[in-house]
């Protein structure tokens, strides 16, 4: 039998003490997993201080539910679940009066998207096509349905495993699976048609095989 790593056990440890009312234990889970907290919610709502809104309302509902927490599943499934639930209602709340500005500065881990300095190593060039490409997969992401873009953005940008996204979200494996794949496909598409109607497809094309812009 596999001995549980440390801070499998220090987790365990805190939760224990949170869902007896230690303040102090709940916030230390807190900043364990306030930064994975923020970037679904930024990769989801395509708004920092929407983000930041959310983070905070999703450990506050934590806060609220802690005490019936269920441990046959991870303190990080749970909180993943409770940030996808609360973005999707959120989104719900704004259908139709939502729209999405390539201003928006959006920040991660990885600095912002909205990036104004090269990437070491990066011609100029370069740096504008990788900035151009995080504008078009924030716009395809933006136009893909929620169910899509939830599961997309679980797996492919925060790298959960396929078990892990179906405890989250509440669907059988193998739609978890294929809906993935929809996903990927519909993403595709909306990049596609986002470089047709800019006409950025045939210069993407014509810089990679070393002709002038």
């Amino acid at each position: 039998m596999a001995k549980e790593a440390p801070e499998d056990q220090n987790q365990k440890a805190l939760l224990l003490k949170a869902k007896e009312g230690d303040m102090v234990a709940f916030e230390e889970l807190v900043l364990q997993h306030e930064k994975i907290v923020y970037n679904v919610a930024l990769r989801m709502m395509n708004h920092s201080e929407d983000a930041k809104d959310i983070s905070q309302e999703v450990f506050i509902k934590a806060y609220r539910s802690i005490a019936n927490f269920d441990e046959r599943s991870t303190f990080s499934t749970w909180i993943y679940r409770i940030t996808v639930n609360t973005c999707i209602d959120e989104m719900r709340k704004r259908k139709g009066k939502q729209n999405l500005s390539l201003d928006n500065e959006l920040e991660d881990e990885e600095g912002t998207w909205k990036q104004e300095v090269a990437d070491d190593g990066d011609t100029p060039e370069e740096s504008l096509m990788r900035k151009e490409e995080k504008n078009e997969i924030t716009m395809a992401l933006n136009a893909i349905s929620q169910d899509y873009k939830t599961v997309f953005i679980l797996r492919d940008v925060r790298g959960l495993s396929y078990e892990e996204i179906s405890e989250i979200t509440g669907l059988a494996l193998g739609t978890v699976k294929s809906r993935i794949s929809r996903a990927r496909n519909h993403l595709k598409e909306e990049i596609f048609k986002i470089r047709e109607r800019s006409g950025t497809d045939t210069r993407h094309k014509g810089r990679k095989e070393g002709e002038n812009p």
